[in-house]
């Protein structure tokens, strides 16, 4: 049986970690590479970074962070926001990432899934998918694509986008929920359980989690492979071990803490 991941998630600004809801990001929530060296201390399974300016101006401060994250932890982590062009993810994977996570530069340029996983394999690239939900009916729910953080519509059908991002070669998809983002009222687990349905690639759940209980319900009920979270872990709302031991005791398979010495 494949382990459950648990992924705190780092939203990156000029440098620093903030936090906000519903992808606002108006509160500061402390240095993002001290925040990865605990994580990485107690256990997190990966790191993800997003770097929500998401300008070319601030690629430079991005590309340093990865290269301090990768001097300093030994866990995998994913580097994404602003990634528009093949350089981007070649600076992003090349600098010491283990993956490049694409969002709105793949619905413009979709071609970019095709390449970085030409490039460096589908374990590489991951597609993230901002989803909002848009009516539907019951038994036949809908979510709409959105872009640059949530504030660009795009038509797209969520659904469709996913098997498309598959196809073109994305190893694994991150599902950020809008409805759910920063409120710790859960995840959104029917989107999370209709795609992992759809696809044969890991799915990330992202957006809502307020604690273990709202992560073992992803994890079983929504099929997600990993559970990705801030604000619970940023403010000491609950640890890494916390959340594994408690995952553990309701049967779900977690990986131990590994320590490694120097």
């Amino acid at each position: 049986m494949l382990a459950k991941r648990i992924i705190p998630c780092l939203d990156v600004k000029n440098g620093r970690n903030v936090r906000g809801v519903k992808f606002s990001a108006d509160r500061d929530a402390g240095d993002p590479v001290e925040l990865a060296r605990r994580y990485d201390e107690e256990g997190a399974d990966e790191l993800v970074f997003y770097d929500i300016t998401a300008s070319a101006e601030k690629r430079d401060i991005v590309a340093d962070l990865v290269r301090q994250v990768s001097e300093q932890v030994f866990i995998p982590f994913t580097v994404g926001g602003g990634v528009r062009t093949f350089d981007d993810i070649c600076t992003i994977i090349e600098g010491g990432a283990e993956k490049a996570s694409i969002n709105s530069a793949a619905i413009r340029s979709p071609d970019l899934i095709t390449r970085g996983a030409a490039r460096y394999g589908a374990q590489a690239i991951v597609g993230s998918i901002d989803a909002v939900r848009r009516g539907g009916s019951a038994g036949n729910p809908a979510w709409e694509v959105m872009i640059d953080g949530g504030r660009t519509t795009t038509g797209r059908d969520a659904l469709e986008w996913a098997r498309e991002l598959v196809d073109r070669g994305a190893g694994e998809l991150v599902l950020n929920s809008i409805d759910a983002d920063g409120t710790r009222d859960g995840y959104d687990i029917e989107l999370n359980r209709t795609v992992a349905e759809l696809v044969d690639v890991p799915i990330v759940a992202s957006g809502g989690s307020g604690g273990p209980e709202h992560m073992y319900q992803v994890l079983q009920e929504g099929m997600a492979s990993a559970a990705l979270a801030a604000s619970i872990f940023h403010y000491r709302h609950y640890s890494i071990p916390q959340v594994k031991a408690y995952l553990a005791s309701r049967g779900v398979c977690v990986r131990p803490r590994v320590k490694v010495d120097l």
